[in-house]
């Protein structure tokens, strides 16, 4: 296979770091602007321009000055106007509508900025200021169960936001806080020392650990005498009889390889996975510091956290520990807060789960702000997958849909119709191509939409060649390695022309890049990277229909090859970012 363009092959960087934005840059001279008219330069602000037709960027900034002062915001729009030097880089702003200031960038000025991309290894992103320490808690499956289609969204969610956190220069430290520890380890021990088929473990682990559990769940609803056994195993455990231990160990051992093989497949990396049992020995000192601290106390003969002062939580207490001494949830995740804050003193913590935990999370850092940790605690929430009926994904008997199964079931349909459209391609090639189709299908998916809306899961719809999907964005890609291929060269850095209109807009459009991957970070939103691919293959596909690359004249044919190779190479970085890889045939 033909290695890819990228950043590391093609053209050479020459800077440490990316140029200011052109939306940055009009910024920073607003801010001037309002500086010199006596007004706040905080308030200044540049998006991209809503309708084409006015411009390329705008700010509404006016406006918002004169419902502040009572004034004419056509008015103050001059004014700003008086003192804004962007001659150098904008045709004359124009005041439009209400008090919109319109920006339309010269051709010559897209042209150098092109150039100047091209030869920037990060493709104008600049790297965040101030960098940060960001621990980022994510996936999180739960031992002695398979990882269910659940598990997907913040598995890949999290994934990308530390992809890009990375990318952006921040220093993270990603936590796999799986679920090793708690009451389901009685029932499962019971279930092995009474139930266990060494074959079934041996042949299928997971399976094996979950029908233990059910059976011994089944026969303690219908004898007390075996639930109270259970409990007696877990109890064993959690005083370190060895025995259990051993077994214990062994189920974590073993859901582990079964974890890992997904983590393979979608090609995800942890940097620590301190699982719930990581904090056993540190919940009873931590709940007595509490109690020592009046930021707890006794409640009906449990530990209970109060809420007085947070209306919204002043009826819904934090239980940390329960009147039979048992500890909770909140109680593990109190000291797993603790043990990152001493460990790796980050600046913020984000934890990407389901919507569902919020109320957790609200009680969880509003008890943190007592304990007088500064560090930016962030409850990033998600919504459901659901089925074409738009009812919760499961199986035909009410079962969760085992994310391996659904992982592999994508890279063979991803077969399927590699196969009906290249029949010729090498059996290891297609594999290849199948796996990159197929999972870059599953994440886009996430991806395509915000993080919090529930989105339904269609087959047919992640893995069409047409749409805002995976497959699209891929076959852009491998579109534009096929001109290389026919023309066998790498285009030399040369002058970029704007002659046609499909030109300069896919010129803005890959200018955007380095706007659009910071701002992913402040709402947590990897659709914005998404969106922003989308347009940015539509743009390339409207280039390539009505602008001849190859049989250009020459000067035109080499300026067309370095728009090309950028968009491939920032079509291939944007899908680094989002953890989908482009194949170099489809």
């Amino acid at each position: 296979m033909e290695s890819p363009i990228t950043s590391s092959n093609y053209p050479p960087s020459i800077s440490t770091n990316s140029p200011l934005t052109i939306r940055d840059e009009l910024k920073s001279r607003l801010k001037k602007a309002l500086v010199k008219s006596s007004f706040p330069e905080e308030i200044a602000d540049i998006s991209s321009a809503t309708v084409a037709k006015f411009g390329d960027y705008q700010s509404h900034v006016a406006m918002v000055l004169a419902k502040r002062l009572g004034e004419n915001p056509r008015t103050i729009a001059r004014q700003i106007l008086a003192h804004l030097h962007v001659s150098d880089m904008s045709a004359p702003p124009d005041v439009a509508g209400a008090g919109f200031l319109n920006f339309r960038i010269l051709d010559q000025y897209l042209a150098d900025r092109i150039t100047q991309v091209t030869q920037d290894s990060r493709m104008g992103v600049p790297l965040a200021s101030p960098r940060k320490r960001i621990v980022v808690d994510f996936s999180s499956p739960n031992v002695a169960k398979p990882m269910h289609v659940g598990h997907i969204r913040s598995t890949v969610l999290g994934d990308a936001l530390v992809r890009i956190a990375r990318f952006l220069g921040h220093d993270v430290i990603t936590d796999n806080h799986i679920g090793d520890w708690g009451t389901q380890f009685g029932k499962v021990i019971y279930g092995w020392k009474h139930f266990l088929d060494p074959d079934d473990l041996a042949r299928e682990p997971v399976e094996e650990l979950v029908r233990l559990y059910r059976k011994t769940n089944q026969l303690g609803n219908e004898d007390p005498a075996i639930a109270r056994q259970a409990r007696e195993e877990l109890v064993l455990l959690q005083r370190g009889d060895p025995e259990n231990l051993v077994i214990w160990k062994q189920t974590v051992e073993l859901s582990w390889k079964a974890f890992e093989s997904v983590y393979k497949i979608l090609d995800v990396h942890f940097t620590h996975c301190l699982g719930e049992s990581f904090y056993n020995q540190s919940l009873s000192p931590l709940v007595e510091h509490l109690l020592a601290t009046e930021v707890a106390q006794p409640s009906e003969g449990a530990i209970c956290i109060f809420f007085p002062e947070i209306p919204e939580l002043a009826d819904k207490p934090c239980m940390i520990r329960k009147s039979d001494g048992g500890f909770l949830y909140a109680t593990t995740d109190l000291a797993t807060l603790e043990y990152r804050i001493k460990t790796w003193n980050p600046d913020t913590i984000w934890y990407v789960t389901g919507a569902p935990q919020a109320l957790h999370f609200q009680q969880i850092f509003a008890i943190a702000r007592r304990l007088g940790i500064s560090a930016e605690l962030v409850h990033i929430a998600f919504g459901n997958i659901l089925r074409e009926d738009r009812k919760m994904m499961k199986t035909r008997e009410g079962e969760n849909v085992s994310l391996a199964t659904l992982l592999n079931e994508a890279i063979e349909r991803a077969a399927k119709i590699l196969t009906e459209k290249n029949p010729s391609l090498p059996l290891e090639e297609q594999e290849k191509i199948a796996h990159a189709i197929g999972i870059g299908a599953v994440k886009y998916a996430e991806f395509s939409q915000h993080r919090l809306t529930d989105y339904v899961f269609s087959w047919d719809k992640m893995l069409s060649f047409q749409g805002n999907t995976a497959p699209y964005l891929q076959n852009a890609y491998v579109r534009i390695r096929s001109i290389f291929r026919k023309s066998d060269e790498i285009p030399k850095l040369s002058s970029v022309h704007l002659d046609l209109p499909e030109e300069r807009a896919l010129a803005l459009r890959l200018l955007q890049f380095g706007e659009t991957v910071p701002i992913v970070l402040e709402e947590f939103r990897p659709n914005l990277l998404a969106n922003y691919l989308f347009e940015l293959a539509n743009s390339f596909h409207s280039f390539y229909e009505k602008c001849p690359v190859l049989r250009a004249e020459e000067g035109v044919r080499e300026s067309r090859l370095t728009l090309c190779n950028l968009s491939a190479r920032v079509l291939a970085e944007g899908l680094s970012l989002l953890g989908i890889q482009v194949p170099e045939r489809m």
